[in-house]
């Protein structure tokens, strides 16, 4: 019980209060909107900045770590995809929307601030090191297989499709934050010393990145009813909840993985799908109601869920 009102309910304390402000209208959707802009467009991509740019990557490169994780990830996918197409009989845009709500766990708004919780700041290092190729290699997959779903009948080049979506990952604001990172990281290295001033305001707005993203993501989530599409509001939940986890610490024992990687991959991995999933449905407007009640039920159940792989791991 002490993991559960220690390290998870705090981070799900301030989804609630953003939840109830946003139900009893003190907050409005134009100032969530706002606020979830400035999160997701500025703060949280300067976090990431601030992450990459400081992480060692030698010394957290770990390969068993990402294929375990990723597996389970894309595991999931075909899974929600696969289903959503063959047994649901959706069009091929949803089943590609609701692969991607399968696929993608909320690395960042959660992940990052309940493992720090739980294991302590040093502890999120194995966390960046998965989200540094999180949203660029899952955002590619997802807008690729979407634009050829999409193509199909056109007559696309593929040259056309592989540019359209390299064009949509390059627009993402977390993956300019992740690049600028990455660049940081090396000229630093190179013996580029930026001056103190500099690292004091990236580390102001970083500061301000978990506390309203998570807060916004509460008003966000009193937008989404969970109505109809119950069968595919399932798939998604179990894919996310249950597979992939499952799937990344099978392998982590297969391959032997030390504690801190292991749960970093598992804790990162047992993570509800994000608003990025319904985001990624209304951007294709496909499977937008099925994306949003995933959102709102998954991250429901995904305090318990937590509670259990935090129990579990070592």
């Amino acid at each position: 019980m002490t993991i559960l009102f220690d390290v998870i309910l705090p981070v799900f304390i301030v989804i609630g209060f953003g939840y109830v402000v946003a139900w009893r209208r003190m907050f409005t959707e134009v100032a969530v909107d706002g606020l979830m802009r400035f999160a997701q467009n500025f703060a949280v991509p300067v976090l990431l900045f601030a992450s990459v740019a400081r992480l060692d990557m030698a010394e957290n490169f770990n390969l068993g770590m990402w294929i375990a994780f990723y597996s389970g990830a894309f595991l999931s996918y075909f899974i929600g995809w696969g289903l959503a197409l063959y047994w649901l009989k959706r069009p091929g845009t949803d089943a590609v929307a609701i692969g991607f709500c399968c696929l993608f766990s909320n690395s960042l708004l959660l992940g990052i601030p309940i493992m720090e919780r739980a294991y302590g700041a040093e502890a999120i290092a194995g966390n960046v090191a998965i989200i540094a190729i999180h949203s660029p290699l899952l955002y590619t997959f997802g807008i690729t297989m979407m634009e050829i779903t999409r193509a199909r009948g056109q007559s696309l080049a593929v040259s056309q499709i592989a540019m359209r979506a390299l064009s949509g990952v390059l627009h993402t604001p977390l993956i300019i934050g992740i690049l600028c990172g990455v660049a940081m990281n090396l000229l630093t290295r190179a013996g580029l010393v930026m001056p103190q001033g500099f690292w004091a305001a990236v580390d102001m707005m970083a500061r301000a990145a978990l506390p309203a993203a998570l807060f916004g993501l509460g008003g966000v989530l009193h937008r989404y009813k969970p109505e109809g599409d119950s069968t595919a509001i399932a798939i998604c939940c179990l894919c996310s909840l249950v597979v992939h986890p499952v799937t990344t610490y099978g392998l982590g024992l297969l391959f032997q993985l030390p504690a801190a990687p292991m749960r970093s991959a598992v804790i990162t991995a047992s993570m509800a799908p994000g608003v990025n999933a319904y985001l990624f449905a209304s951007i294709y407007n496909s499977a937008k109601r099925v994306a949003a009640s995933t959102v709102l039920v998954s991250t429901a159940l995904s305090i318990l869920t937590i509670w259990f792989w935090i129990s579990v791991l070592p």
